[in-house]
C-alpha cells in the first residue's frame, strides 16, 4: 500500500510553496520521495522552504513565479520540462483573500482576486495540462476551499473564485482524461497566516469549534493525506472531485 501514495521519482510543480499550507505540502510531498518545484513571488521565502526540505534529505528547487503573469508562465513551464524532462503533478495553490464588505469593495480590488486565485490557476493548468496530454500522465490537484461550498460575508471576491475552481476541475478532468486527473481539495478553517485575525477573533472561533465535528481548528498536515492521495497513484480513479477536509464543517452548516 505504501507504493501507491509513493512520489518517488515523480516531479512537482508547487505554486504558493512560500509559506502556510504550501510550505507543508512542499514538506509532504518531498518526504514522500517527489522532487519538488517550489514556485511563487517571494524567493527569500521559497528558499526558506527549499532548505527544509533539503535537511530532511529531500529534493526541491525555487522556481520564482508569478503567476498573474501569463507569459512568465508559458515561459517557466518550459523551462521546467527542458530542465526536467517532466511535470508529473502540478500543485495548484497559490492565492489572495481580501476582506471587505461587498458594497465598499472596489471593482479591481474584486477583479484581482479572481485574476489570482481563478484566471491564474486556468492558465498554469492549460499550459501544465499540455505537456500531460503528450507524456499521457499527469495529477492535478487544484486547492479550493469551505468557501465554495458555503458564503460567507466580507469575502465576496474569494468565495466567487473558488466557486469557480471547482467547476474548473470538473471541466478539465473531462478534458483532460483519461491518463490525467484533475481533482481539488477544499480545506476548511486552517490555522495559517492567511487567517491570524480570525483565530483571535474569540466568538468566531468559539462559533467554529461548536460548529466543526472535530471541534477544533484544522492543521495544515490535516490536509497531507488528501493531498498523497490525489497527486499519487493511489488515486487514479478518482477525477473531477473536490475532496472537502474541514473537520466536519459544511457537514453540520450545510
Amino acid at each position: 500500500m505504501a507504493d501507491l501514495f509513493s512520489m518517488k521519482g515523480r516531479v512537482v510543480l508547487l505554486t504558493g510553496a512560500s509559506r502556510g499550507l504550501g510550505r507543508d505540502m512542499a514538506l509532504t510531498l518531498a518526504g514522500a520521495g517527489a522532487t519538488v518545484l517550489c514556485a511563487g513571488r517571494t524567493v527569500k521565502e521559497l528558499e526558506t522552504t527549499v532548505r527544509a526540505i533539503t535537511r530532511k534529505g529531500g529534493k526541491a528547487h525555487v522556481v520564482p513565479l508569478d503567476i498573474t503573469d501569463e507569459a512568465a508562465v508559458c515561459q517557466q513551464v518550459e523551462a521546467i520540462v527542458r530542465r526536467h524532462r517532466r511535470i508529473d503533478v502540478l500543485i495548484n495553490n497559490a492565492g489572495i483573500l481580501y476582506r471587505q464588505d461587498a458594497v465598499d469593495t472596489p471593482t479591481e480590488t474584486f477583479r484581482k482576486t479572481i485574476e489570482t486565485d481563478l484566471v491564474a490557476q486556468f492558465v498554469v493548468a492549460r499550459e501544465v495540462g499540455r505537456h500531460m496530454l503528450k507524456r499521457k500522465y499527469g495529477r492535478i490537484v487544484n486547492i479550493s476551499s469551505v468557501m465554495a461550498i458555503l458564503g460567507r460575508a466580507s469575502v465576496a471576491g474569494y468565495v466567487a473564485a473558488k466557486h469557480g475552481v471547482v467547476g474548473l476541475t470538473k471541466t478539465l478532468a473531462a478534458e483532460l482524461g483519461p491518463n490525467i486527473t484533475v481533482n481539488a481539495i477544499a480545506p476548511g478553517y486552517i490555522r495559517t497566516e492567511i487567517n491570524v485575525a480570525l483565530q483571535k477573533n474569540r466568538d468566531f472561533s468559539d462559533m467554529l469549534e461548536r460548529r466543526t465535528a472535530a471541534s477544533r481548528w484544522g492543521k495544515p498536515e490535516d490536509l497531507r493525506g488528501a493531498l498523497l492521495l490525489l497527486a499519487s497513484d493511489a488515486g487514479a480513479y478518482i477525477t473531477g472531485h473536490t475532496l472537502v477536509v474541514d473537520g466536519g464543517l459544511t457537514t453540520i452548516l450545510a
